[in-house]
């Protein structure tokens, strides 16, 4: 990156549909869109609310 000001040069991957049914297509993704994030499941556990303590009932 020569000019920390020039504009930035990605662009999504073709669509298909319209509207609320619009989705990336299938075809023209390949391995270099998307993100790899083996931590995923570990941070999603760690951010849920935990189930709060119900009282014994005596």
């Amino acid at each position: 990156m020569t000019d920390p000001k020039s504009p930035g040069t990605a662009t999504p991957p073709p669509t298909l549909g319209e509207g609320c049914i619009r989705r990336y297509d299938p075809e023209a993704l390949s391995e270099d869109d998307g993100t790899e994030f083996p931590g995923a499941a570990e941070l999603w556990d760690s951010l849920k609310p935990k189930p709060e303590d119900k009282p014994a009932d005596d």
